[in-house]
């Protein structure tokens, strides 16, 4: 299944990089969608073509609280009316109001911008939310955060991101771990809303990194529709988070944005380490993702195995359920079971 899941929400870009009276303009499904934040602080997103003359707006510029386009300044609210024709005299009896341009829902949640990309017609409330982050409040900045584009299909960027096997191959660090130093691994899985979690339990003794964190951390991972996965390290009463979530901008170009959220106060003089692990990692993903389309050119039979390809499988079987119950109008019935999984990493 290479179909891009439709009636979801997906975090477009980080707060911090939409200023107030600034505009953005983000691909998102092959769609061309402008973010813009008025004066006090309100983010909206239009479709970013002018339906006048079909330029994009991302060429103007804000007007107060309004989008005013390049080519003749024609002005649009966040909703997407027109709101003045400037070229209109005062007896010429034009409605500008009547003319409206596709807007999309969007809320801010843990320092992203999600937008709702869905039909029309579709109770958003059924949808799938936004993960919301234990001990960190819904309004927190990110302590770290970096953007990637994968010049790959959403779909191989997940499987990536939920492979267990290839860290030892691909992310071979001195921080982190090498092929010489793999183990027989067990992890008990169980269904959450929409996905799937890896349960609490203590790291690897391979992975290095983790110690940076002192005391005795546990950890679970987990992933929900439509590409988002949150990794929870808890050390005593306190906690780290590893949020990453996936956009599909085309068909083969996939957005990755990486944000990091702790409340351990000393770890912030370790930012600059923390920073580099997490550039590192995703340095890496993306080199193993770029060289892997040159095969995939090919279309070569692809195959998944258990149980390290497992999580791969709900994947699937997850984004088939979810088309499945809109076209029967049914409830989703989570396809993953209670089981424990092994691999060798």
């Amino acid at each position: 299944m290479t179909e891009v899941l439709n009636n979801h929400w997906y975090m477009a870009l980080p707060s911090a990089k939409l200023k107030p009276g600034k505009m953005i303009s983000v691909e998102i499904m092959s769609e061309p969608v402008l973010f813009f934040r008025t004066s006090t602080g309100l983010v909206s997103a239009i479709r970013d073509i002018c339906p006048h003359r079909g330029i994009p707006f991302r060429y103007g510029q804000m007007s107060g609280d309004m989008v005013e386009c390049h080519y003749h300044g024609w002005k649009f609210d966040g909703a997407g009316v027109c709101r003045e024709i400037p070229s209109l005299t005062s007896d010429q009896k034009l409605d500008c109001t009547k003319i409206k341009v596709k807007s999309y829902p969007v809320k801010e949640l843990h320092g992203g911008v999600w937008i709702f990309m869905g039909s029309a017609n579709y109770d958003i409330t059924q949808a799938p939310q936004p993960p919301k982050l234990p001990d960190i409040p819904l309004n927190a900045v990110p302590q770290l955060c970096e953007v990637v584009e994968f010049p790959c299909h959403i779909d191989h960027a997940v499987i990536g991101l939920m492979d267990p096997a290839h860290g030892p191959y691909v992310h071979k660090s001195w921080f982190w771990r090498s092929s010489k130093s793999s183990y027989e691994k067990h992890k008990k899985f169980g269904p959450v809303s929409f996905g799937f979690r890896m349960k609490r339990h203590e790291p690897s003794k391979n992975s290095k990194a983790y110690k940076i964190l002192g005391g005795e951390p546990t950890t679970e991972i987990t992933f929900t529709l439509p590409g988002t996965r949150v990794e929870h390290i808890q050390v005593g009463t306190k906690s780290f988070f590893s949020m990453t979530a996936l956009m599909p901008i085309s068909e083969n170009r996939t957005q990755v944005i990486q944000m990091a959220f702790w409340n351990i106060p000393w770890l912030n003089l370790a930012k600059p380490l923390v920073k580099s692990f997490g550039h590192t990692f995703l340095g890496q993903d993306l080199l193993a993702v770029t060289k892997q389309q040159e095969g995939l050119k090919f279309d070569p039979t692809l195959m998944l195995i258990n149980d390290a390809d497992t999580q791969a499988k709900w994947y699937f079987a997850l984004k088939k359920e979810w088309s499945n119950h809109i076209e029967e109008k049914r409830e989703f019935k989570n396809p993953v079971p209670e089981t424990e999984l092994a691999w060798r990493s």
